[in-house]
């Protein structure tokens, strides 16, 4: 979903993977992270990894909702279209 500051995603992660990777399941995107979920590790894991493969500043992406869960939002503030079309391709 774009908003005037980037794009929300959700999506639900799954902690303790050999690699980290995105996988598209007919419930959505599912993301695997190599840390546990322990001390938020694994949220720190996910924005690490996310900024690096959409090239955007950690500091854009933002935990709306599931800071706590496996099922989160996230907000990925950019304006680059180029960038938000990457995105959906890379998550839709």
């Amino acid at each position: 979903m774009k908003k005037d500051e980037g794009i929300i995603i959700s999506l639900k992660i799954s902690p303790n993977a050999s690699k980290n990777e995105i996988i598209k399941t007919p419930e959505g995107v599912k993301v695997k992270i190599t840390a546990q979920p322990i001390d938020g590790k694994a949220n720190k894991c996910l924005v690490e990894y996310l900024s690096k493969l959409f090239k955007v500043p950690k500091t854009s992406i933002e935990i709306l909702k599931g800071e706590t869960s496996k099922e989160k939002t996230l907000l990925i503030k950019t304006v680059d279209d180029d960038k938000i079309s990457m995105i959906k391709s890379v998550l839709y």
